[in-house]
């Protein structure tokens, strides 16, 4: 079948440009190696200065209270689930030092306790009136760590005032993550959309490849050879398709050799890559559309690309522009680009441990835009190039 002739042609040809191959199939293993070298131990660590300044008190049964030490026992005690520390925690001797750490960020937040603290909770634990402790947080505004890590340590200072004064609680908070997402390292958390980066790089093979055909002269003569558009492209597809499957292979290989750790199904990955693939193909179909010179193909499938890394949450999360639902599912302002639905999926399946009915509005999703995008495609580079 003429198909399958295509299809080994198209694997042939693609061996045979081996610098080509070689940067599709490896560029998005490489990201997943730099990701891992920018969090080396997995998780942020986000750092806070004490000066404490705090005069620990006696009891009436003649124990020690220290209330600044308390406070900073309290956010060591903050981690994540696999024991790593949330809050790095040191102490510093004088304010002017701990504020040119803060300009240079080499800290996020400093934490000042007053000499009247432990003076003040003991005071408030007998009931007894007196000026409440001010206690000062200092920080830079426009760094982004600083909400993060003044939250936390706000928290801990929260935890070790209630600890004191035993004054009661109106409520308990219970927090039950999701999955395996309390657990997930900084990393981990971005290894999926490097799975879907991986998959969406094909569109450079994809465009190039196949306007090859066309600068060279190759596809005149298949054409004499009375080759069916199906034909051409389905067995160009194929070949291409496996070529995504090859590379989100070899890059989550790469990912769980380096600390990854999956809690779905492969399988379910692979699809959605197959399905990613062919909606790239899609892309490059229009790309080749549009071009007669590989350098053309090249250049315009830059743009594409463009818009797939940086509005689906591949590089980083997008928010929810939700439009309209079907079937109880958000519609979003984004969610036209096939990558967008991969993301969603590939984070359900490999964070979540989701399985196939928990993704089947995502792979839904995929499957139509993928269908969309092929078959718009196909309609271009006929017009172009077929007729």
């Amino acid at each position: 079948m003429r198909f399958f002739s295509v299809f080994r042609k198209n694997l042939r040809e693609q061996s045979r440009d081996i610098l080509v191959l070689s940067l599709s199939l490896s560029f998005a293993p490489m990201m997943v190696l730099v990701y891992q070298l920018f969090f080396p131990g997995g998780s942020t660590a986000y750092k806070v200065a004490v000066l404490n300044q705090d005069a620990p008190v006696l009891m009436a049964d003649g124990s020690r209270l220290a209330g600044g030490e308390g406070v900073m026992a309290a956010m060591r005690e903050i981690t994540y689930a696999n024991g790593d520390p949330l809050i790095q925690v040191s102490m510093v001797g004088e304010r002017a030092q701990a504020e040119a750490q803060l300009r240079d960020r080499e800290i996020q937040v400093l934490l000042i306790i007053p000499e009247n603290f432990s003076a003040s909770l003991l005071a408030t634990k007998q009931g007894e009136q007196t000026t409440p402790a001010e206690i000062t947080f200092v920080g830079d505004l426009t760094n982004p760590y600083y909400a993060v890590a003044g939250v936390m340590a706000n928290a801990a200072l929260e935890q070790t005032v209630r600890t004191i004064t035993e004054l009661p609680q109106p409520v308990q908070i219970v927090e039950i993550p999701l999955g395996g997402s309390a657990a997930r390292s900084e990393f981990e958390v971005y290894v999926p959309g490097l799975l879907v980066f991986s998959v969406i790089m094909l569109v450079f093979q994809a465009s190039m490849t196949i306007t090859r055909e066309v600068e060279s002269g190759t596809l005149r003569r298949l054409q004499i050879t009375r080759l069916t558009a199906f034909e051409f492209l389905g067995g160009t597809s194929a070949g291409l398709c496996l070529t995504g499957v090859i590379s989100l292979l070899l890059t989550f290989a790469v990912a769980v050799a380096v600390g990854f750790h999956s809690q779905g199904p492969l399988w379910l990955a692979v699809l959605v890559a197959v399905l990613t693939s062919l909606s790239m193909v899609g892309m490059g179909l229009w790309v080749a559309a549009f071009s007669r010179t590989v350098t053309q193909a090249f250049l315009i499938a830059n743009f594409p690309l463009a818009f797939c890394m940086f509005f689906s949450g591949v590089m980083f999360p997008i928010p929810k522009v939700t439009l309209f639902t079907v079937a109880g599912g958000a519609i979003g302002l984004f969610d036209i680009l096939p990558p967008t639905h991969a993301v969603a999926a590939l984070n359900k399946v490999l964070t979540l441990g989701a399985g196939p009915g928990e993704v089947a509005f995502e792979l839904t999703a995929l499957a139509v835009l993928t269908l969309l995008y092929f078959a718009f495609g196909v309609w271009l580079f006929q017009r172009a190039h077929l007729r």
